[in-house]
């Protein structure tokens, strides 16, 4: 099979959606199926035998710290050229509109996947007003689509009220060899720590933007004067946090990568997770394959991942006093060991194969229900000419 995957993200980028579909591609091309990647222009031509084709990237006002791709005739000209079996459309929102517009046109299979929850976004950008046009932007997209996808339950479930049809969910999956609690080194931690390595440790990981609410962690830091907080990521709030975060035991690291990262989950204590914004969050997994427990505001998407008392701790959203409890109770030495433990007996259990097993079968599902929409199209035009 041929699949054009049309993605708004790709490498060098790092989030979640990347390292989904990265897994997704070498498991893809492994079964001898032949992979086309369209994404934004940044330089990658090829990953893992699959052809990345680049088109004309740029910076948007709103965002500035990413590039992304408009609306283009390119999409059309690239997929002629391929001419997959089918088109695998990643978060169509920006680039992913020609994917979706011209994958109809030229008649070819079309699967789409919901990974970033962006009407939740806009209560963060001042933009709420807004929200019943974006929901209905999405909608119009994703029905397009003969098959859906999205990356957790409780996002099913809300699209699912939103008349998203034929939804269904792509599981989490994390590198279980990748991560691991053996990578914790000393050197690190007197990096990420502030040089106060005797301190608790709090990791947080992602993209340094409104919705990820990193803000709500500086009340911790004012109660105790022994935990320090490690912030690894870039994005577009960076220099207002690093003020926020002004005069606390807070480190930014930037952007880490391969060993780094590793370092950076398993040489810390905890996870910090304040955001109730993603449709996932592949970071707790990763920490929990890090031996880590996470500590997360509550929401549909970590309520799925975390167990309360087991592989970490709950805390009620916008609720500074229960975010504090949640951190006092890794004081408790046996519960500590113990979330530590399950964590990473958890993240074991979801290595990344069944994901990349499971997105196959999404494709052949798709093939399926095309099949069907043609047949039902053909005997219902041979209805109209015999009328």
């Amino acid at each position: 099979m041929k699949i054009a995957i049309i993605t708004e993200t790709f490498l060098p980028s790092t989030d979640g959606v990347v390292t989904r579909l990265k897994e997704a591609i070498k498991y893809l091309q492994s079964q001898e199926h032949q992979v086309v990647v369209i994404a934004p222009d940044l330089g990658v031509k090829e990953y893992e035998g699959a052809i990345v084709e680049g088109v004309k990237a740029t910076k948007l006002p709103f965002y500035r710290s990413k590039e992304f791709s408009l609306p283009q005739r390119k999409v059309k000209g690239l997929l002629q050229k391929h001419n997959p079996d089918l088109v695998h459309v990643v978060n169509p929102a920006i680039v992913g509109v020609s994917g979706v517009y011209y994958a109809n046109k030229l008649n070819y299979p079309l699967i789409a996947s919901y990974h970033t929850h962006v009407p939740k976004y806009l209560d963060f950008y001042r933009l709420y007003p807004f929200k019943p046009l974006v929901w209905w932007y999405f909608r119009k997209l994703h029905n397009y689509a003969h098959v859906n996808l999205c990356t957790s339950q409780a996002i099913k479930s809300e699209l699912d009220e939103k008349n998203f049809h034929n939804v269904n969910v792509w599981d989490r999956g994390v590198a279980v060899d990748h991560y691991h609690p053996k990578h914790k080194t000393k050197e690190m931690r007197e990096r990420l720590s502030g040089g106060k390595p005797e301190n608790k440790l709090l990791v947080f990981v992602g993209r340094l933007a409104p919705e990820k609410e990193i803000h709500k962690i500086r009340p911790l830091l004012d109660q105790r004067d022994d935990l320090s907080l490690a912030i690894v990521g870039d994005g577009p709030v960076k220099d207002e946090l690093e003020y926020t975060f002004e005069g606390t035991n807070t480190v930014f690291t930037g952007l880490l990568h391969g060993e780094e990262l590793r370092e950076a989950f398993s040489s810390s204590d905890a996870l910090i997770f304040p955001s109730v914004t993603e449709t996932l969050g592949l970071v707790i997994l990763e920490s929990m394959a890090s031996g880590l427990p996470v500590i997360a505001a509550k929401s549909g998407p970590t309520m799925e991942q975390v167990e309360d008392g087991k592989t970490g701790i709950l805390f009620e959203n916008e609720n500074t006093d229960s975010m504090i409890d949640a951190i006092n109770r890794l004081e408790d030495e046996v519960l500590y060991k113990y979330l530590c433990k399950n964590a990473r007996a958890e993240a074991e259990k979801h290595s990344w194969q069944k994901p990349s097993e499971q997105i196959l079968d999404y494709y052949h599902e798709t093939l399926r229900v095309f099949g069907e929409n043609e047949e039902y199209s053909t005997k219902k035009s041979k209805v109209k000419v015999t009328e």
